[in-house]
């Protein structure tokens, strides 16, 4: 299985799955520029995969999708549009061989939803309307990713399948603190607090309610999908129990031993959307997963991050 975006804390979390049945081809920004229709193609020519998991995508927090909107599509559009009309090539190639098509699983993001949208998240909704404006340019391409995939599905009667996560944490994911999500910036000003006695300042009220899954969680979901889900429709993937900021802020304080009651928040900053719930009863319904339970994730994140500080994306 070739794992595009190989290098990413999706990625790096097919190392940690415990099967001897498959061979995970991790393939990074620094194997193949994806960008390039001949590198995307020349991948496939030099690892003949069976399936590929395609995850590789320029990502940023909401400060670089808002600043640089038209490098996001652009870059985005460009590795999706390379990886699946080439993996369609590669595919073409192998029925000519008296093989079976590649099977190809791609990741979207829940950013993909309507600004304006009926709660839980249902993937029948992608569509409805347009995406929140701070994004709007990753936001797209990603829809698009689903759109492609859909189309080659149709065309091409080939099982081409996408799975919508939902915020994903867990070691090797980027710590900065301008474009890192909301865990690994918890886990950055927490620690950083701890070493240097500086104050941590959240923004907002810390009420808003967020889900939250573990990335090992992802990896062994999403290589559940190629070997059993063949549906073209999207499929969220994401642990449906929400979680408000400031629960997620203690449990990190706990973790790291830092105080809680230390935590300043700024109220006069935005505390964000509420909630974002999503709708995962599809998967729940063919696949009694147990997902890793936040606190259990946070602790595994906590300490790698201790254990590889300041060597870690987004730090050093």
């Amino acid at each position: 299985i070739l794992i595009t975006g190989g290098s990413g804390m999706v990625g790096s979390a097919f190392n940690r799955i415990n099967t001897q049945d498959h061979f995970f081809a991790l393939l990074s920004s620094q194997d193949a520029d994806l960008r390039n229709s001949y590198a995307a193609g020349a991948a496939m020519h030099d690892w003949e995969p069976d399936a590929i998991i395609h995850l590789a995508a320029k990502v940023g927090g909401v400060k670089g999708n808002m600043e640089r909107v038209a490098e996001f599509f652009e870059d985005n559009i460009l590795i999706n549009t390379n990886v699946l009309k080439e993996a369609r090539h590669y595919s073409e190639r192998r029925i000519a061989a008296g093989k079976p098509p590649v099977k190809v699983l791609s990741l979207l993001s829940t950013c993909i939803y309507p600004d304006d949208v009926q709660y839980p998240l249902t993937t029948d909704q992608i569509h409805n309307g347009p995406p929140h404006p701070s994004n709007f340019g990753y936001a797209y391409a990603k829809r698009m990713l689903d759109v492609h995939t859909r189309a080659i599905a149709q065309q091409f009667d080939m099982h081409w399948i996408t799975a919508v996560p939902n915020n994903i944490f867990g070691e090797n994911d980027n710590f900065s603190l301008e474009h890192s999500h909301v865990v690994p910036a918890l886990i950055r000003k927490i620690y950083d607090a701890k070493l240097t006695g500086n104050p941590v300042i959240l923004w907002g009220d810390g009420t808003a309610l967020r889900e939250f899954t573990y990335s090992t969680d992802i990896a062994n979901i999403l290589l559940w999908m190629v070997q059993n889900y063949n549906d073209p429709e999207p499929m969220n993937i994401g642990n449906h129990v929400q979680h408000c900021i400031k629960d997620v802020a203690e449990l990190i304080c706990n973790i790291l031993d830092y105080p809680y009651d230390a935590i300043l928040w700024d109220t006069d900053q935005p505390t964000g959307q509420l909630k974002k719930p999503s709708d995962n009863s599809k998967f729940l319904q063919m696949n009694d997963f147990k997902y890793t339970t936040l606190y259990d994730g946070l602790k595994k994140t906590c300490d790698w991050y201790i254990a590889n500080y300041p060597r870690v994306r987004g730090v050093s």
